[in-house]
C-alpha cells in the first residue's frame, strides 16, 4: 500500500468501490484522512462497509466541505451524461481526480513510465516491467492493469513504476511526471465517454503533457492520429521515438517484416518469440525496446528479456492443444481491431465471438473472413454478428460460452484440419454474461481444461 500522508486530516470523497476505489479508501484511512465512500451498487457498498470503509451518499451531504473527490474512472464524469456526484463536485469547485493522481503526489521523486493506446497496453506494460526486472531494476506495474495504483508496493528511489493508463484515467491526472510515455495506437473506442473521436484522441494526447524535461515520447506511427501527434510533438522540440511495424524507421524502432530494427539496424527476430505472436505484438515489443533503450538498458539485455517473457493471460493465451487443435484464450479482445490482431495469426479458425456489442461491430473484419472455418456466436451481439456473417462465414448461434465451446470442439475434431485453432476473441465487452473479460477468459479455460487434460498444454 502507498500511504498518502499529505491528505491526513483532509475530507476526501471516494466515488466507486471497485478495485481502485477500495484500495484508495484503505490508503486514505491508513493515512489519517476523513473518508466518505460511495458506489451506486448496493453489493459494493455492503462489501466496503464490512471492511470498515465509511459509506455515505455524497449527494446527501454538503460536498463543498470536501477537499477532494477521488473518482473511479469507469464511472462517467463528463460524457455521455455526467454522474450527479461529478456535477455536484464541480459546482462546489472540489477537485475530481483518480487514484493515479494520488500516487503521483505521494511519489514526486520516483521515476514513472506510462503506457497507453487503444490496444496492446497490458502486454506492453507487463513486457516493459519484465525487461526492467531482468535488467536488475526494481519495478512495479499497475494502474489500469492488475494492481490498483495505491496497492502498488513501495520501491527504492531508483525503482520504476510502470503504469498502464486508460483514456478515462488520463482525464483525471494532473501531477504525474513521466520519464517515458508510450502511445501505441489510436482506433475508435469509448467514443461515447469522450464525446466523439476528437475527445478520445485529446484524452490520449494528455499522456505527453506529463513528460519531464528530456523525457521520451515513444509513439506508434502506423495510424493517422498517432502520426499527426508525433509530427506535432517533434515540431514542438520534444524528444520522440517513432515506432512502426509497416515500414522501416531510419530514426526510430521498427519491425515491418518481424525483425526488430533500431534506426534501421537489425537487432533481433521477433518471429521466434512464442509469446509475442503477430504484428501487433511486434509493435508492443518495438515500443518496449524503445522505452528500455531510453532508460539506458543495453540492447543485448532487452533482447534476452524479450525471449523470456511468459505472455499475458487472456491475450492470445494458449490454453491447451487437444486432438491436434490449439485452444486460444483472447478474451481481452473486446473490439474488432483487437480481434483482427489475432485472426491474422492463424489460417484455420473456429471463432467464438459475441457478448455486449461495442462501437463498430465486426464489419471491419470482413477481409479476414476467409480465415474463419466457422463462427460460434454468444451473448447479446449474436443476432447482429450473424447478420454480418450471413452468406460469408458458416456460423451457429450458441447463446452461451459453454455451448459454443462444445460445438466448436465437435466441429473442429470432425473437420480435422491441420493447424486449426479454436479462438475465443469476442469483439465485445463481457458484461452481458460475465463480471469481466478476465471472468470470461477463466470460464473458457475451465471449460477447455475439463476435456483437454490429456492434451499438450
Amino acid at each position: 500500500m502507498i500511504p498518502v500522508p499529505f491528505l491526513s486530516g483532509k475530507r476526501v470523497v471516494v466515488m466507486g468501490l471497485g478495485k481502485s476505489g477500495t484500495a484508495t479508501a484503505r490508503a486514505l484511512l491508513a493515512s489519517g484522512a476523513g473518508v466518505m465512500a460511495w458506489d451506486d451498487n448496493e453489493i459494493s457498498r455492503r462489501s466496503a462497509a464490512e471492511t470498515a470503509i465509511p459509506v455515505a451518499n455524497p449527494l446527501a451531504l454538503n460536498l463543498a466541505r470536501a477537499d477532494l473527490v477521488v473518482w473511479s474512472p469507469g464511472i462517467a464524469h463528463t460524457h455521455p451524461q455526467p454522474h450527479p456526484v461529478a456535477e455536484a463536485a464541480r459546482a462546489a469547485s472540489v477537485p475530481v481526480v483518480c487514484d493515479v493522481e494520488l500516487l503521483a503526489r505521494a511519489k514526486p521523486d520516483h521515476r514513472f513510465l506510462a503506457v497507453t493506446g487503444t490496444n496492446g497496453k497490458s502486454t506492453t506494460t507487463t513486457l516493459l516491467a519484465h525487461v526492467l526486472e531482468e535488467a536488475g531494476i526494481k519495478t512495479a506495474a499497475g494502474g489500469n492493469l492488475g494492481t490498483a495504483a495505491l496497492d502498488l508496493p513501495e520501491l527504492p528511489g531508483d525503482g520504476r513504476y510502470v503504469l498502464e493508463l486508460s483514456s478515462y484515467q488520463l482525464e483525471l491526472i494532473h501531477s504525474l511526471k513521466l520519464g517515458v510515455a508510450i502511445l501505441l495506437n489510436i482506433t475508435p473506442d469509448h467514443l461515447g465517454r469522450h464525446g466523439g473521436l476528437e475527445g478520445y484522441i485529446a484524452a490520449k494526447r494528455r499522456v505527453f503533457d506529463f513528460l519531464i524535461p528530456g523525457g521520451a515520447a515513444v509513439i506508434g506511427v502506423d495510424d493517422g492520429p498517432c502520426r499527426a501527434m508525433q509530427a506535432e510533438l517533434s515540431r514542438l522540440g520534444m524528444r520522440t521515438v517513432p515506432v512502426s511495424v509497416t515500414k522501416v524507421m531510419a530514426d526510430g524502432v521498427s519491425a515491418p517484416e518481424g525483425v526488430l530494427l533500431d534506426n534501421g539496424k537489425a537487432v533481433c527476430d521477433l518471429k521466434t518469440l512464442p509469446h509475442l505472436p503477430g504484428r501487433h505484438n511486434w509493435q508492443n515489443a518495438c515500443a518496449v525496446y524503445a522505452c528500455a533503450r531510453a532508460e539506458g538498458i543495453p540492447a543485448k539485455t532487452i533482447v534476452a528479456a524479450l525471449a523470456t517473457y511468459p505472455g499475458l493471460a487472456h491475450r492470445q493465451e494458449l490454453i491447451a492443444t487437444s486432438d491436434g487443435i490449439a485452444w486460444i484464450n483472447d478474451s481481452k479482445a473486446t473490439n474488432a481491431d483487437s480481434v483482427e490482431k489475432a485472426l491474422v495469426c492463424y489460417d484455420h479458425v473456429y471463432w467464438i465471438a459475441g457478448g455486449q456489442a461495442k462501437e463498430g461491430g465486426i464489419k471491419a473484419l470482413e477481409p479476414l473472413f476467409g480465415r474463419i472455418e466457422h463462427a460460434f456466436l454468444i451473448g447479446e451481439a449474436a443476432n447482429d454478428f450473424a447478420a454480418v456473417l450471413e452468406g460469408k462465414v458458416r456460423h451457429t448461434q450458441c447463446g452461451t460460452l459453454a455451448k459454443a465451446v462444445a460445438a466448436a470442439r465437435n466441429l473442429a475434431v470432425s473437420d480435422a484440419i491441420p493447424g486449426a485453432v479454436v479462438l475465443l476473441s469476442p469483439a465485445c465487452a463481457s458484461w452481458d454474461q460475465f463480471k469481466s473479460f478476465e471472468h470470461r477468459g477463466e470460464t473458457f479455460r475451465e471449460l477447455v481444461t475439463a476435456f483437454a487434460d490429456g492434451g499438450e498444454a
